[in-house]
């Protein structure tokens, strides 16, 4: 019986025992890789588990809703602009992998406690691919990898064709956050232009930081006039008439027509599978129906 004084310890799987000789000899290109990674972000986590390499995912993050049993399976060890350090370090990683110059304070912690970190930095439809490409190499999975990257890509290029035949194109607002407004980042803005309809504010696209996106005054966006609103509050619930009570946006063509919808954000604004399958699709769909009314 263990004594009450005597707290506790966590039993880790144990690490096998390689060396260059090991690799050296390795037919198998994953031996390479990283054997326990923490994913402080959904996107990678999604995407280890699609190349069928989840057995190598020691933590991730508590946002991470991609696949479903992840949850389940996984400990979660980090929040967007935070983690549990020491619980992280508890797990031995040899791998972490995060996402974009806001995880920097959480790399630079991990990397002085000699923990190898990779961020990624991806903002743009082609980054996506870049480093899903990159994963799938760490992984020894590049053929895999490069077979599933090409089933998405002939989507979003039969989406582009489909989109191409439309009579009109809606302009489309897409807000990430309400207070205060911010509109959508690079690949959000692709994926709109992909699907069929044109960003209402492409020159703010190009911004990384969602500070540098901001909408200082709600009467911009109403004299851009969208069509079409998309809300993904980052988390928080899109609420409609939140949208139709704003002063002034009565005459909005949106509003005036009830075209809002919330794209959750898991499946939107993480930069990796789930906005390349699921967000861009719903975008589409949305387009399809405005244009058979409007065109």
């Amino acid at each position: 019986m263990t004594d009450a004084a005597t707290p506790a310890t966590t039993v880790l799987p144990a690490i096998p025992e390689t060396d260059w000789r090991t690799f050296a000899t390795a037919r198998d290109t994953s031996a390479y890789g990283p054997q326990r990674i923490v994913c402080l972000t959904e996107e990678p986590t999604e995407w280890l588990y699609m190349l069928g390499e989840e057995r190598r995912i020691v933590g991730i993050s508590g946002y991470t809703v991609r696949p479903p049993r992840a949850r389940e399976e996984k400990p979660k060890v980090s929040a967007f602009l935070s983690a549990k350090i020491d619980k992280i370090v508890e797990l031995q990683p040899d791998c972490v992998i995060g996402f974009s110059d806001l995880q920097a304070d959480i790399a630079s912690q991990l990397v002085k406690k000699g923990i190898q970190v990779t961020i990624f930095n991806q903002r743009s439809v082609q980054e996506i691919f870049s480093m899903m490409y990159q994963l799938a190499a760490m992984v020894g999975q590049e053929a895999r990898g490069l077979a599933l990257m090409q089933t998405m890509q002939a989507r979003l290029l039969a989406i582009e064709q489909a989109a191409s035949g439309l009579k009109r194109r809606p302009r489309v607002f897409f807000e990430e956050w309400y207070d205060p407004h911010i509109s959508a980042i690079a690949w959000v803005s692709e994926l709109i232009g992909i699907a069929g309809g044109d960003d209402c504010f492409p020159e703010l696209a190009k911004e990384s930081m969602g500070k540098d996106r901001i909408i200082a005054e709600g009467a911009e966006i109403v004299r851009r006039n969208p069509d079409i609103i998309f809300g993904s509050w980052c988390g928080r619930k899109f609420r409609p008439a939140h949208v139709r009570a704003r002063p002034g946006w009565q005459e909005v063509n949106a509003v005036k027509n009830d075209r809002l919808f919330e794209i959750k954000s898991a499946e939107i604004l993480q930069p990796g599978p789930a906005a390349l399958i699921d967000g861009v699709e719903q975008i589409h769909k949305i387009i399809v129906e405005w244009e058979a009314t409007h065109g």
